[in-house]
């Protein structure tokens, strides 16, 4: 079963749900709002994709962390830290049975779907 992780209001999270509907494939959404983000799998995408990869130092949320909390940020903090702040993820993480991508950029649209319709 796919999973795709992000918040409802989010613009590409929106886009990705209905490029998956549309594309007829199944997946269980996942609102970091609503269900939350537990730091177990938190430390599962940081120790697979890497910080940089799960963390969006782009948006408000990043901007509005005190100055030590950015510095401090390394794999060992980070899933404490996006457990507390869920809406630091990059968004929408999308878990195939295991294999992970974050993002969905227009231009990988095409591909990410052909990967999930396999």
């Amino acid at each position: 079963m796919i999973t795709l992780y992000g918040i409802k209001n989010c613009d590409t999270v929106k886009r990705a749900r209905q490029a998956l509907t549309d594309a007829g494939i199944d997946f269980r959404f996942h609102d970091f709002k609503i269900d939350g983000l537990p730091v177990a799998l938190a430390h599962r995408w940081v120790a697979q994709l890497g910080v940089d990869t799960v963390v969006n130092r782009q948006g408000t949320t990043w901007r509005k962390l005190d100055e030590a909390t950015r510095n401090q940020l390394t794999a060992d903090t980070a899933p404490a830290l996006l457990n507390r702040e869920p809406a630091l993820v990059k968004r929408p993480v999308i878990d195939a049975g295991g294999q992970l991508s974050v993002g969905f950029a227009r231009k990988d649209e095409a591909a990410i779907l052909a990967r999930l319709s396999t």
